[in-house]
């Protein structure tokens, strides 16, 4: 389908996909890139320095700016607000700061982005928020500011209920620690008869900000298991298809999470301690912080699998 421009739009620009939709009001400057089977909505103003990717939606009353970028499959909602410029002055013109919203990326309606930060793949941001920082990818943000409140599923739900693992979820389980207790206090116990993994490493975690997540990243090759040795939090498993939240707080049980398993922890109390046990020593290498790198890689590796298996 060739690009669609109503009578009352205006588009200068000649880099804009096949089957994109330009509805009345709207004003694309003529620096501007626009994907295939996009759909900018009535009044959007789009600037010269802007990218978007295929199949994105910008709704009503939208402006993109200089240094926008958009993945494909964005939503951007009525009324949300990008800036470029972290100390505006009138008259005075500075190269913007660059924003980059990744695929799959939905935007509520009257949320305002701060400039130069990046919003992961699959995130949702609530309407009204006001997002200062990086969003990790699949996160769920509300509120001004802005912090993490969910994850957003592979199949658009968003996962907020924490729920018990079992041993066939996602490969991900709980792990119980031995206990002995009695008026001298509580001793909990784990050797290598009670993990997956001998632990060659373990840290710990503690004085996370509220709203903050931590996390969001898989390993190719490192196990771990996360214990909540005070307080609460939240953790999410997803491997790319399902994903479940459950919730840390008893030192007794510990979560573990195997390699290409995609994870974040989300929702810390104040006095939360987090202990991981890790089953490798540090390896830059082996963290995947990417999540599209995630998903090419587990498709790849059941590919693999389904050739060995025949």
């Amino acid at each position: 389908m060739p690009v669609l421009v109503h009578p009352s739009g205006i588009c200068e620009s000649d880099q804009v996909g096949d089957g994109t939709r330009i509805w009345a009001f709207a004003h694309v400057l003529p620096g501007a890139r626009i994907g295939r089977d996009c759909n900018i909505c009535d009044g959007v103003f789009i600037e010269n320095d802007v990218i978007l990717g295929d199949e994105v939606t910008v709704k009503s009353g939208v402006q993109l700016w200089d240094g926008v970028r958009l993945g494909h499959k964005v939503f951007v909602g009525p009324n949300a607000t990008f800036t470029n410029d972290e100390f505006p002055r009138s008259k005075r013109r500075k190269k913007p700061a660059e924003t980059t919203v990744e695929d799959h990326v939905s935007i509520g309606a009257n949320a305002t982005i701060l400039p130069g930060i990046r919003i992961g793949f699959g995130a949702m941001i609530g309407a009204g928020a006001v997002v200062l920082n990086d969003v990790p990818a699949r996160a769920v943000v509300a509120g001004n500011p802005a912090r993490v409140v969910g994850y957003a599923g592979a199949e658009g739900a968003v996962v907020t209920r924490c729920e018990p693992l079992t041993g066939g979820d996602l490969g991900a389980r709980l792990v119980r620690l031995r206990k002995h207790g009695g008026e001298r206090g509580r001793l909990l116990v784990a050797e290598h008869r009670d993990l997956p993994f001998v632990p060659k490493r373990l840290f710990l975690v503690d004085q996370v900000a509220h709203g903050t997540a931590r996390g969001s990243h898989a390993h190719r090759a490192c196990k771990q298991v996360l214990i909540a040795v005070a307080g609460e939090l939240k953790v999410v498993v997803d491997d790319g298809k399902n994903a479940c939240v459950t919730a840390l707080n008893n030192p007794g049980l510990g979560l573990y999470i195997p390699p290409l398993v995609w994870s974040m922890q989300f929702g810390h109390t104040r006095d939360t301690v987090l202990l991981v046990l890790a089953s490798e020593p540090y390896d830059r290498e082996d963290y995947i912080t990417d999540y599209a790198q995630f998903l090419q890689l587990i498709a790849h590796s059941s590919q693999s699998f389904a050739v060995a298996g025949e």
